[in-house]
């Protein structure tokens, strides 16, 4: 059951939704892929104007979490980039180093966990993948289009599991 007397949750993607990977996708476009590189540049990632106000407009009304397909040896220097930015403090919810299943899977599995006890109110999130099975499993979400697509980037996330 909810806990209807706690702010409701807004909950959003880092990569390509908050943080422009741009500068980033070279490491994935050569194979093997280079995901320490890939993953290294991540705290140089500028931040996505769009993105950035709606987290701070959600931020008013809702308590902000942040669930991205990172892997956890990532987490101190996604800590850094979110307060570098500005942004509300909230949850980091991110991938085990080894888990490779993909992002569509393991962040819905982390939004029926937090829809146990909370309202989500919002996902937002770039991963098509990921947007509509949150919506097939009943969550309203906003699409993160403000970035263009990366093919390399679409791989990683859902047949190699790593973002």
């Amino acid at each position: 059951m909810t806990d209807s007397s706690r702010a409701p949750l807004a909950v959003f993607d880092l990569d390509n939704t908050l943080a422009d990977t741009a500068h980033r996708q070279r490491f994935l476009e050569d194979k093997p892929r280079d995901w320490d590189g890939f993953f290294a540049a991540a705290p140089q990632d500028p931040p996505i104007p769009q993105g950035v106000a709606l987290v701070l407009e959600s931020a008013e009304e809702c308590e902000v979490v942040y669930l991205t397909g990172r892997p956890e040896r990532c987490r101190q220097d996604t800590l850094d980039w979110l307060a570098a930015q500005g942004l509300p403090e909230g949850r980091v919810h991110m991938r085990r180093d080894n888990d490779r299943r993909p992002a569509r899977r393991t962040k819905l599995e982390t939004l029926r966990r937090l829809a146990r006890t909370r309202e989500i109110r919002v996902l937002v999130d770039d991963d098509e993948l990921v947007c509509e099975d949150a919506e097939r499993a009943g969550f309203t979400v906003v699409r993160a289009r403000w970035t263009a697509p990366s093919a390399a980037l679409r791989t990683a996330q859902e047949r190699e599991g790593r973002t």
